[in-house]
């Protein structure tokens, strides 16, 4: 379980507030009109942000106080924060934490997460030789390599179009529940919420809002997500 218990976050004039339960398992998402603060979200569960109040719990363990690295979450932002000096290969063995030259066993490893998610024979490419679909590709291999339990995901795929991103949510989905991941996923995109996310964070007027059953959610939305979603809501 992932707890948000009480949570304040106080950024300039901007305040949010949460207390909050994710289940373990599967991907849920965290949507909202730009600027109510889902990112902000991510943030202090990954502990970039210094909380005002409250706690953040994983699995029974308080990681308020803990540094970003000793949390047992990894993260993926849009710019998937691939190092353009370093071979694709070596940009997914830092989930390692490999230092100095790979092991063979490390670069099995590697090899066998870039075959995994469709990037087999790109280990020796620079970031910069690969399509933005396959950028998000490899960034997604280094979150898998890390094995960490959580896996945070900030408009990860929203720099692309709507026939890779759907495709790399479908991957999401059959890698992370290979791998017993746990997803928090931000997005703008309500058919991005619907195709892959099981529950749903409504994130409005600087409130994070307990996780929904999706189709719940969209099935009956409250006013805030309407104003979001358009005179469409609900349909």
């Amino acid at each position: 379980m992932l707890t948000l218990a009480d949570v304040t976050v106080r950024l300039g004039g901007f305040t949010l507030r949460a207390d909050l339960d994710v289940p373990p398992g599967g991907i849920t998402a965290v949507i909202g009109p730009s600027g109510s603060g889902k990112s902000t979200v991510l943030n202090a569960i990954a502990g970039f942000v210094a909380l005002s109040a409250g706690r953040v719990s994983i699995a029974g363990r308080d990681v308020t106080d803990a540094a970003p690295g000793a949390r047992p979450v990894s993260i993926i932002f849009q710019d998937q924060n691939l190092f353009p000096h370093l071979t694709v290969a070596r940009n997914v063995g830092l989930g390692l934490r490999t230092r100095g030259r790979p092991t063979p066993e490390e670069r099995d490893s590697v090899d066998a997460v870039l075959a995994r998610v469709g990037l087999e024979g790109t280990g020796d490419r620079r970031p910069a030789d690969l399509s933005g679909g396959q950028q998000s590709r490899a960034a997604l291999a280094r979150a898998l390599l890390r094995r960490r339990p959580w896996l945070l995901l900030d408009e990860a795929f929203g720099a692309l179009g709507p026939a890779l991103r759907h495709e790399m949510l479908d991957l999401l989905s059959e890698t992370a529940a290979e791998a017993g991941l746990s997803a928090l996923m931000v997005t703008h995109d309500p058919n991005d919420v619907r195709r892959a996310a099981g529950r749903t964070i409504l994130v409005a007027d600087g409130v994070a809002h307990p996780p929904v059953r999706t189709e719940a959610l969209f099935a009956d939305p409250p006013e805030a997500l309407k104003a979001y979603l358009g005179p469409r809501a609900g349909t």
